[in-house]
């Protein structure tokens, strides 16, 4: 259980603050999404327009249920919450970290949903209610809360690091 794992919607940080402490703690670096992308050969967008919002959800599923790291800072994308059997397979890999965001700080930094490529289940077709959907299923599983909201990369770098026991 050495590893961190960052979960939370759409433009928390999970990428970009991901890579930076990975260095500053010695880590590596793991993007879920970027694995997804690779493997099918298509951005998430396109993957998620082919396959429909279930489709990829078992794709996002089947990858991250059957990750293996070691000493590594795991980006996650924003839909891994859906699959209950890919979080418990997350949480015995490491600490999984929320990155916690105001809707209205999501909506300040995706200006269009379907372009960025998020997963909308259901019957969400806005910002608002994925936001109802997925708040309470990352607070779920989250071990350790950082509150992203007003904060720069770096600080939240810092915010993850003291969190979960690191010096930086």
């Amino acid at each position: 259980m050495d590893n961190l794992v960052l979960i939370g919607m759409p433009s928390s940080g999970k990428s970009t603050a991901g890579v930076l402490l990975a260095k500053k703690i010695g880590y590596g670096f793991i993007d879920t999404d970027l694995i997804i992308q690779g493997e099918q050969g298509a951005l998430l967008a396109d993957i998620i327009a082919r396959e429909g919002a279930d489709g990829f959800i078992a794709i996002e599923e089947r990858v991250n249920a059957g990750l293996m790291a070691q000493r590594c800072v795991i980006a996650t994308g924003g839909s891994v919450c859906y699959s209950e059997r890919a979080m418990r397979h997350l949480k015995t890999l490491g600490t999984v970290v929320y990155l916690q965001l105001s809707e209205e700080e999501v909506a300040r930094r995706i200006p269009s949903l379907i372009r960025r490529g998020v997963v909308m289940r259901g019957d969400v077709t806005t910002l608002e209610a994925l936001y109802r959907q997925r708040v309470p299923l990352y607070e779920r599983y989250a071990d350790v809360t950082v509150v992203c909201d007003g904060h720069t990369v770096d600080e939240t770098v810092g915010e993850i690091a003291a969190a979960t026991g690191f010096t930086i």
